[in-house]
């Protein structure tokens, strides 16, 4: 049998299903990103034609060097062909390389959910399927409710997802919708399901309302299936979905099965873990397996002592294995060579002095709230000011902003912004105003209305996204503010910047300085 898993990560489209939680397209850009640098097989972009956010993201310029695409939806509706259904079109043809589709595999679900006739729904997923595949897309089954379909009526269940494997689907991913089987269940039913459909065209697709979706995606690999499905921290609706950030360890390191991912990058899950917990707001989970600043902590007395002299007696695995340490996450050697590793994609030429005063400056920065993680073009400014690579474009002289909400002319209440600003470019004081839909747009249209005679370029600088983060809630109203800006210039090229204050309109500027500063430095580059 086959001895490789293949691995489906779904945060941006399951993951999204979290309460609280709705992904920008500029979110789903920075996770799609690392979670194909980490390695991962397929990553299941979201559902084409369901919403603009999922729309806009699939009509990004996506280039991908470890996984496929897949986008997300359901078989073709009862009234319609394969060919005719709109909702399938829309999946096919999306940029993704696969499409994962759902459908019913429980009797009870089908009679009284869609309320359709139980053949019906076998050949909306048979020519569903055919469909994917006649059109050269991979073709991915998610049977949904499939072991309490099973136990309710085990028949119609195995004969929904054999008609999706017979039609030609790549996987046939067999779904604990519900979160409310158990391991022991799960190894079970697998086994018998293998009986019918090789284990090498198998999924799991575990939810973990009773806490076991990992151990329910370890049984069911056990069993023989090789397709596992999760999303990055176990997000998800309800209780979440299988903690990919604890499986992918757990099967290269624990098992004897092989992944496509390598064991160097294992070394960047605490990153990736992190930046979604940024990304979300939240803090992170300190005691969280293998990434979590507490994983491979030792409280004083007996522990402390032992682990000093045999690290196996308390520590399930070497730390450095997975990016982390004993009692502090990040080692100034790990750190160093995270930053070598960016440096090295930035075309960053550093000597050792260098490094160490950089690894300085990064260390000062983030304890004062600064995360480049997500902000990567903040982080590169930063470096190139340090290595002296990078000049100021304009000094700033002072900037003024106010609100004004107020009754208009139609009777209508509306808030006006208005910026002023005044800069010296080239010896030259040049003084704007700038009026916005909101404080940091009106300050945004100010600065580039003062700097576009001396740089053309920013004419074509947007700002795509915008998100404040509070660093000290407990502060209340004084508290430190950070944040993120995306923008996107003529090119489609995308970049994230960073700024902290106690002032939401400060930390706002720190970020468009930034985000003006890596504009011209590589258009002026390239000239």
């Amino acid at each position: 049998m086959e001895n490789k898993i293949y691995l489906f990560d779904t945060t941006l489209r399951d993951g999204q299903q979290t309460t609280g939680v709705n992904f920008s397209v500029s979110d789903k850009m920075v996770i799609i990103r690392a979670l194909d640098e980490l390695g991962i097989d397929y990553i299941e972009g979201g559902w084409p034609g369901a919403n603009p956010t999922d729309d806009q993201f699939f009509n990004r310029e996506i280039q991908l060097t470890n996984a496929s695409l897949t986008a997300f939806g359901m078989t073709r509706r009862p009234s319609s062909s394969a060919a005719n259904d709109p909702g399938l079109n829309s999946l096919i043809n999306s940029k993704a390389t696969s499409v994962c589709i759902f459908g019913k595999s429980s009797l009870f679900q089908v009679k009284e959910a869609l309320g359709i006739d139980v053949n019906e729904n076998v050949k909306m997923i048979s020519e569903s399927i055919l469909e994917i595949k006649n059109k050269n897309k991979e073709p991915i089954f998610d049977a949904e409710h499939f072991f309490d379909g099973y136990k309710f009526d085990r028949e119609y269940a195995l004969k929904c997802i054999k008609s999706a494997y017979d039609s030609g689907a790549r996987w046939v991913v067999l779904c604990d919708t519900n979160g409310g089987t158990l391991p022991d269940e799960i190894y079970n039913i697998v086994k018998e399901v293998i009986m019918i459909i090789p284990g090498r065209n198998l999924g799991i697709h575990a939810h973990n309302d009773t806490d076991n979706a990992v151990a329910n995606t370890l049984a069911a690999i056990n069993a023989g299936v090789r397709h596992a499905q999760g999303t990055l921290n176990g997000l998800g609706e309800r209780c979440g979905n299988a903690n990919l950030i604890s499986l992918i360890p757990t099967l290269i390191f624990k098992t004897n099965f092989d992944t496509n991912i390598k064991e160097e990058n294992v070394k960047i899950l605490p990153r990736i873990s992190k930046i979604l917990d940024e990304i979300l707001n939240v803090p992170q989970s300190k005691q969280a397996p293998y990434v979590g600043e507490y994983a491979f902590s030792h409280k004083g007395g007996v522990h402390a002592s032992g682990v000093e002299k045999n690290p196996s007696t308390y520590e399930h695995i070497n730390p450095e294995l997975v990016g982390n340490s004993r009692n502090v996450i990040v080692s100034d050697q790990s750190g160093k060579s995270n930053l070598l590793n960016q440096l090295k994609k930035m075309s960053i030429d550093i000597n050792e002095s260098q490094i160490k005063n950089i690894l300085r400056i990064i260390k000062q920065k983030e304890s004062e709230g600064f995360s480049y993680d997500t902000a990567l073009a903040s982080f590169e400014i930063l470096v190139r000011k340090e290595l002296d690579q990078i000049k100021d474009y304009y000094t700033l002289q002072r900037f003024r902003v106010t609100d004004e909400r107020r009754w208009n002319a139609k009777g209508q209440l509306v808030t006006e912004s208005e910026a002023n600003i005044s800069v010296i470019v080239n010896n030259e004081e040049i003084m704007t105003v700038g009026i916005g839909n909101g404080p940091v747009n009106a300050l945004d249209s100010a600065l580039r209305k003062a700097l576009i005679k001396f740089f053309p370029t920013l004419e074509n600088l947007k700002l795509s996204d915008y998100k404040v983060m509070i660093l000290s809630p407990e502060k209340g109203t004084g508290a430190i503010t950070r944040v993120f800006i995306e923008s996107v210039d003529e090119r489609n090229k995308h970049w994230t910047t960073i700024g902290i204050s106690p002032n939401i309109i400060d930390a706002s500027y720190n970020a468009i300085y930034d985000s003006i500063a890596y504009k011209l430095f590589y258009d002026l580059k390239s000239l």
